[in-house]
């Protein structure tokens, strides 16, 4: 995907949940290509938080709750932003377990909220709608999904996302595509990277319990997911949000995942990690352990290849080790803002580098 600087330069983007892991990846490389960034989101939930080891000041921000209806539309109101990524929700399986109300206010009220206001924003042209790779009903077949999957979601959290992607087609429908603005939801997971503190995520979990020297316990080590880099996705959504400027008529959904052959167990990505760390243990469950979460799940990137030119760059192996080297390093006094622009940098140099190879 083209992803030019003289694009970006000078778009104002509006990022949703730029607090969090991925929003402030994103945020850090949309102000790198020149655009100027404004945040909607609550306060960073974990400690440490990446947005806050960025300096907190990537994008120009308000915190806000996306259930908060008048809010989100002062911020859209303040910042007329062109281009939106919709990030904010509540991301986590296990906490939609615990409080599946919150959940689907958030998820599914919050990206109504965003939406409504976007309706009668006068400046906007592009909207990405994030999801998950959880939004399929998973019949556990073995099966890629692709886009035209029926929908479903066994849990609050996967439902409630599911139900996220019906809102913005409705919102599609509705309004946007008679003004012909572009609207697309995205479909991804399982991302890895530096700066991750989530809880209950393979790589911030493990990283917790080697540094402190505790054995890690995990409960479904034979669970399969398409594992990839946190700016891989990015780079996906960024691309189809130029892409929607362009042509706002593309298709409704895309899915930003690994190649087939790059979906791994858990087991298999902890070896990994394990050997690029340095250290720690693992302790292994029977997958009996916990709510019910889906044991095969991989996506099939076609659409995005086909109509967006989307090619993942990282292999697992290179996207474990640089995760793990990121927290070593971090956790040896590295600036964290480096440690982000050097990734940054050396994927968009990948892109370049393949760009000029086709080319020739």
């Amino acid at each position: 995907m083209a992803m030019t600087h003289d694009f970006w330069r000078g778009k104002r983007v509006l990022v949703t949940g730029h607090t969090g892991f991925k929003g402030s990846w994103l945020s850090l490389w949309l102000r790198e290509m020149g655009a100027e960034v404004s945040g909607l989101s609550l306060a960073p939930e974990s400690m440490p938080s990446l947005h806050v080891l960025l300096g907190g000041n990537i994008a120009g921000e308000d915190i806000v709750d996306v259930r908060d209806r008048d809010a989100v539309m002062n911020r859209v109101v303040k910042t007329r932003p062109e281009i939106v990524f919709h990030l904010a929700a509540q991301a986590l399986v296990r906490a939609g377990y615990r409080n599946p109300v919150d959940t689907y206010e958030i998820n599914v009220v919050g990206t109504a909220n965003l939406l409504d206001a976007l309706r009668v924003s006068p400046d906007v042209r592009s909207i990405v709608v994030v999801t998950t790779d959880k939004v399929y009903h998973n019949a556990e077949a073995g099966l890629a999904f692709i886009e035209t999957d029926p929908l479903g979601g066994h849990d609050p959290y996967s439902a409630s996302k599911a139900a996220a992607e019906i809102v913005a087609a409705s919102y599609r429908s509705s309004f946007f595509a008679p003004r012909k603005i572009g609207i697309a939801t995205a479909r991804a997971g399982n991302v890895i990277g530096g700066g991750d503190w989530a809880e209950d995520r393979l790589i911030p979990d493990a990283v917790r319990a080697w540094q402190r020297g505790e054995v890690l316990q995990v409960r479904r080590p034979r669970a399969v997911r398409p594992w990839q880099h946190v700016l891989e996705p990015l780079g996906g959504y960024m691309g189809l949000a130029q892409h929607l400027w362009h042509a706002p008529d593309i298709a409704e959904s895309y899915n930003f995942g690994p190649d087939h052959g790059e979906a791994a167990s858990v087991g298999a990505v902890l070896k990994m990690a394990e050997r690029h760390y340095g250290s720690g243990e693992v302790l292994l469950g029977d997958g009996s352990d916990g709510p019910h979460e889906a044991g095969y799940l991989v996506l099939d990137s076609a659409r995005a290849r086909q109509d967006l030119g989307y090619q993942p760059r990282w292999k697992l192996t290179e996207t474990v080790k640089r995760t793990m080297e990121w927290y070593r390093a971090q956790n040896d006094g590295q600036p964290v803002l480096d440690l982000c622009l050097g990734d940054i940098r050396d994927f968009a140099n990948i892109v370049a580098e393949t760009k000029a190879l086709r080319a020739g």
